[in-house]
């Protein structure tokens, strides 16, 4: 699709949503989706994101045996995506929704949109460090919408290396659905974000500035802003940034889901303790003119061979995430 074509003129409405899913408990979580799909839809919203992995919970999957998870997944065409399929056709808006999907042997962090239209678009997380026994998926998910938009999905760390939302924009993607899990993770790097004791979620109600500060603070909101808006602006994408927010495990997610234009600008967000809908029109006429895509067509891709060479340090998703390994800056491609 041309960036210019008329297709991409005009406007929607898109809601990103935040909610504290219930570890293991689908169907009270399908019902937290339920409700505040229509609360976004009554709106006026034509699409609404949820979190990575909503349906069932996320952090403490790591703790849990291969076979445990494997009873908490479902296929893509399973009885919750089943369910959400219905109520997209329902409401005539889309939605998406994060699960563990079970393919055969394989698991996956899989994120589902279901359009009004009946077409279901399943991305399967590239980087997966969750479990041993969920694995990686190998290609990229854009797609046409019946919105006359190409939006594609990259979920949680697959939005942190840069390959992958520029991979995504070439392919013609104009929006990005970025679900997420994050905030107030434990980072290995001396700057990076660290752990919000949990008494300061539990005394949300009575001490609200502590937990305010620490959503808005280097282990949430700031930490997003180093690098979400640069997605967004480099290559001229509105991101639909969805996170989770509370308890998570042993962990607090900060929330903090927002809305950016194509040029980095946060045109809607939230940094409330709770549940909380998020809503935005995209303006679509200002993608053909961002600042990124006229960087993408500036590209000279004859200088890029480097892009897809071997560093020889590489490490799969999991060794990665957890690594305490510095890097070496004196790499040479391997290969040559």
């Amino acid at each position: 699709m041309s960036e210019d074509s008329d297709a991409e003129r005009g406007a929607i409405r898109a809601s990103v949503i935040q909610f504290e899913p219930v570890p293991q408990d689908a169907d009270t979580n399908l019902r937290t989706v339920r409700r505040l799909a229509e609360q976004a839809a009554a709106e006026g919203a034509q699409l609404v994101v949820f979190p990575e992995m909503c349906l069932i919970g996320y952090w403490y999957l790591r703790r849990r045996s291969a076979d445990e998870l494997r009873a908490l997944s479902e296929p893509a065409g399973g009885p919750h995506i089943g369910a959400v399929r219905e109520l997209a056709q329902r409401l005539g808006v889309g939605i998406g929704v994060g699960f563990l999907e079970q393919d055969g042997q394989r698991l996956y962090n899989s994120y589902a949109v279901c359009l009004p239209d009946g077409a279901v678009h399943v991305h399967r997380k590239l980087h997966a460090f969750e479990h041993e026994a969920v694995s990686s998926g190998d290609t990229y998910t854009v797609f046409d919408t019946p919105w006359g938009v190409r939006m594609g999905v990259l979920i949680c760390w697959d939005n942190n290396l840069v390959e992958n939302v520029r991979a995504t924009a070439l392919l013609g993607a104009t929006v990005l659905i970025a679900p997420h899990q994050t905030g107030g993770t434990n980072s290995r790097s001396p700057h990076g974000m660290k752990p919000i004791p949990l008494d300061v979620w539990d005394r949300r109600e009575s001490d609200p500035s502590a937990i305010e500060a620490a959503i808005r603070g280097s282990s949430g909101r700031e930490w997003l802003l180093r690098w979400l808006p640069a997605r967004a602006h480099d290559n001229g994408l509105f991101v639909l940034f969805s996170n989770g927010i509370g308890r998570d495990d042993d962990e607090v997610r900060t929330g903090n889901s927002m809305i950016l234009d194509p040029y980095g600008r946060i045109v809607a967000e939230t940094w409330a303790a709770g549940e909380a809908i998020v809503t935005a029109d995209l303006d679509l006429e200002l993608v053909p003119l961002s600042t990124g895509r006229r960087w993408i067509r500036g590209r000279r891709p004859e200088l890029y061979g480097i892009l897809t060479k071997r560093m020889g340090d590489e490490l799969d998703p999991r060794a990665a995430r957890f690594s305490e390994e510095p890097v070496k800056l004196d790499r040479a491609p391997t290969g040559q």
